[in-house]
């Protein structure tokens, strides 16, 4: 079993509290065909992004103003279009274990999406939430990460970041945190720890913060 001291949890949404892969790939996959992407590239770039910033890698000849406003379309779909939306095995009982300790949840989506999906997969959310209104730049730039241990009053190196995709990883250690990745893919981007899911993951009390038992 690993233990890792920690301070404060931050925590991605997609793929590490809610599976929306459902949602997403439906969803894009209609956006790939509209703008004849092939699908599969698509699908390379958009995890862990915002949708405007995947759009500008994906259709670079495009404006930033095309990209946000269609991408502003797609976060309203998304935030109705819930069906298929499921927590991560363990995520609902985890977010409930860190409620006495610092956390916060840390996404590329918007508000209305973060309470959509965190509430269609019944996962709490918590009171301190970086969503994609809360910073300039997306991952994997590390602004939304050291944002949320400011506002939580953490030093970085104190946070431990879940997450699940390559450029959560990336921002996680550019912003000085250790990671503990979270499903399959994450393990290819060597994370500090890595899990199947949440249920694998236990919070116990210790010294001036919580340990993360692993295993």
């Amino acid at each position: 079993m690993e233990r890792i001291e920690a301070r404060a949890a931050l925590l991605d949404m997609d793929g590490t509290l809610v599976d929306s892969t459902a949602v997403v790939e439906r969803l894009w996959g209609e956006w790939a065909d509209r703008h004849e992407v092939p699908r599969g590239s698509v699908l390379s770039v958009i995890h862990g992004r915002q949708g405007h910033e995947s759009m500008a890698i994906l259709l670079p000849e495009r404006s930033a103003d095309e990209n946000i406003a269609e991408n502003a379309g797609m976060l309203a779909r998304e935030a109705v279009e819930t069906d298929g939306v499921v927590e991560i095995a363990g995520a609902a009982a985890f977010v409930e274990a860190l409620a006495s300790f610092p956390h916060a949840v840390v996404t590329s989506a918007d508000s209305p999406l973060l309470h959509a999906r965190m509430g269609a997969a019944g996962v709490r959310v918590p009171e301190v939430a970086v969503t994609a209104e809360s910073v300039r730049a997306s991952k994997p730039d590390p602004e939304g990460f050291l944002l949320a241990a400011d506002r939580l009053g953490i030093a970085p190196a104190d946070c431990v970041v879940f997450e699940d995709s390559s450029v959560g990883i990336a921002a996680a250690r550019a912003a000085g945190m250790r990671v503990v990745g979270v499903g399959a893919a994450a393990a290819q981007h060597a994370p500090d720890a890595h899990v199947a899911d949440l249920a694998a993951v236990r919070v116990v009390p210790s010294g001036a913060g919580f340990a993360l038992e692993i295993g």
